[in-house]
């Protein structure tokens, strides 16, 4: 038996935790659903370390997304066999990966974020029900009643209803399923002047979607997978904007989209203690095993690991050929079906026919880790998903708002009712509509309220992704910390909306109701202006 809550999340991603987290603190019960079965999404069940702005370490994130980070280091302090240097360092980065200050395990940050939610569970306010994904909702006078759920194995469905609902899907899915006025994929370019945005909308042109994958190298072991069903075709396949066959070390550089070799040698002889993580100075994409290692044997006793691990998140896998949303259930399906082919594809070429530095070809020492991802398979629980549906939201964000080209280093919007920060260049990947990379520098911008409140429904607030960015701002919103503050805003709102007797609409009109609201984010630590920093 479910009980009713006060409020239902649809969607156990970081958004979807962070809303949960500030809904129970704020004293509201809480139902909180998930698709897979662990919760974190993009940090867990898509296996993807955190990318983050470069002031990270010092300000730029809530309190409650410091406490996550503070707590993976943590973990590892206590229960990993780390070099005396290792545990003396405040900063500690795990993994020494370059693409983040805190490469890191995907089970550590499950852990962790189980522990931060194991008070409220043990209070009776929250109920987390995972393996569960929305199928149908209910709304009428502008109010979403209800939501059905299906069990993912055995197909059982619950209807649950609340008094607000928050999407946290990877998706945006509840919005299709509530018919909330939404966009998807790429908006026309009079819709907003944005630039880089086409002359027609394109709904249908999505950033890719990837697979992630885990790997340990042990040298004179063979560890090669069975040739995959698709591996002829990823083997032949060129992109018009590649320098050569997508399986190959050669890619765009996404900044420049120069063509840039990459290189690939595990387990290499550097101490990882020496490895700075600046997004800001180096993309750190040239070096692939380094880029995400999520695991450093050096940063351990000698003999406690014999090999690193590294999670596979790379331009070879990044899959485009079919979106992922808005062209069928079918057509969904079989994205996913051709990004895990094209992710086995990768491995089984690093492991058959890669160049090695030595002449040689092929590294059957590879080994897939199914233990990292928690899977049978070895491939991560869910595809990482970067773009969503979007609201039509109160407050759109467009590239005017943020773009450094557009408003110079230090500017970029700022908004009344800002309820949080963020920061990352505008970093869209290849794209369903033939797109190459889109990669330009971006201020570091606020979090306005009205991006999370829809134009006509009520009691629906976005908690991830699918907030009012426009299909190219999306591309520095889409991040593991501002995922995070978009969900804790929307907890945080719709409690306060609940104590308070009022709407979300009247709390971002209104400014007496907006402050009464910011006190209550500034209570809980949620910075909503940024320093004076510049962006890159």
């Amino acid at each position: 038996m479910i009980p009713e809550a006060d409020i239902l999340i649809v969607g156990g991603g970081l958004g979807g935790v962070a809303a949960a987290l500030a809904a129970c603190r704020a004293g509201r019960s809480v139902v909180l659903t998930e698709e897979t079965d662990w919760i974190g999404g993009q940090l867990t069940s898509q296996a993807v370390p955190p990318d983050e702005h470069p002031w990270v370490e010092q300000f730029g994130t809530t309190a409650s997304y410091r406490q996550l980070r503070e707590g993976i280091r943590q973990w590892y302090r206590q229960w990993y066999p780390m070099r005396s240097q290792a545990l003396a360092l405040k900063d500690l980065n795990p993994g020494a990966g370059r693409v983040s200050k805190l490469c890191h395990e995907p089970r550590v940050a499950l852990a962790v974020l189980e522990a931060m939610l194991a008070p409220h569970r043990a209070a009776g306010r929250l109920t987390v029900l995972t393996d569960h994904r929305p199928v149908t909702a209910e709304s009428d006078n502008d109010v979403v009643r209800a939501v059905t759920l299906e069990h993912r194995y055995d197909g059982t469905r619950v209807t649950l209803a609340a008094r607000y609902v928050l999407d946290a899907t990877e998706t945006g899915e509840l919005l299709d399923l509530a018919g909330v006025e939404h966009a998807c994929g790429a908006e026309a370019r009079s819709e907003y002047d944005e630039p880089h945005a086409p002359d027609r909308a394109q709904p249908l042109n999505q950033q890719g979607i990837t697979v992630c994958f885990a790997l340990s190298h042990h040298e004179g072991e063979d560890h090669t997978v069975d040739r995959p069903a698709d591996y002829d075709f990823w083997r032949a396949y060129r992109p018009d904007f590649w320098p050569g066959p997508l399986l190959g070390f050669g890619a765009p550089d996404p900044r420049t989209l120069e063509p840039v070799s990459r290189t690939f040698v595990p387990n290499p002889d550097h101490d990882p203690l020496a490895v700075s993580a600046d997004q800001s100075t180096d993309a750190g994409d040239k070096e692939l095993w380094g880029f995400r290692r999520i695991l450093a044997h050096r940063m351990h006793r000698p003999g406690a690991f014999d090999s690193d691990i590294t999670l596979v998140n790379w331009p070879l896998n990044d899959y485009w050929l079919k979106p992922l949303v808005g062209a069928g259930a079918q057509t969904g399906a079989e994205a996913v079906a051709e990004a895990r082919q094209l992710s086995l594809s990768v491995l089984y070429w690093l492991q058959t026919e890669a160049p090695r530095p030595d002449g040689g070809t092929g590294l059957p020492g590879l080994r897939l880790r199914p233990d990292v991802t928690g899977t049978a398979d070895g491939l991560a629980k869910a595809p990482y998903v970067r773009e969503s549906r979007r609201i039509k939201a109160v407050t759109t964000v467009t590239e005017h708002d943020v773009a450094i080209d557009l408003v110079g280093p230090y500017g970029g919007t700022r908004h009344r009712d800002s309820v949080g920060v963020g920061g990352y260049r505008i970093d869209l990947h290849p794209s369903t509509g033939g797109d190459t990379y889109i990669d330009i520098g971006s201020v570091p911008f606020e979090i306005p309220l009205g991006a999370l409140v829809p134009r006509r429904v009520r009691n629906l607030l976005p908690a991830g992704k699918n907030i009012g960015t426009t299909h190219i701002t999306n591309g520095c919103f889409r991040l593991h910390p501002v995922e995070w503050n978009i969900g804790e805003a929307a907890g945080a709102l719709a409690a306060h909306c609940l104590a308070e007797d009022v709407e979300p609409h009247q709390v971002q009109a209104e400014d007496k109701r907006f402050e009464e609201f910011a006190r209550r984010l500034d209570r809980d630590g949620v910075q909503r202006h940024w320093p004076d920093v510049r962006g890159y």
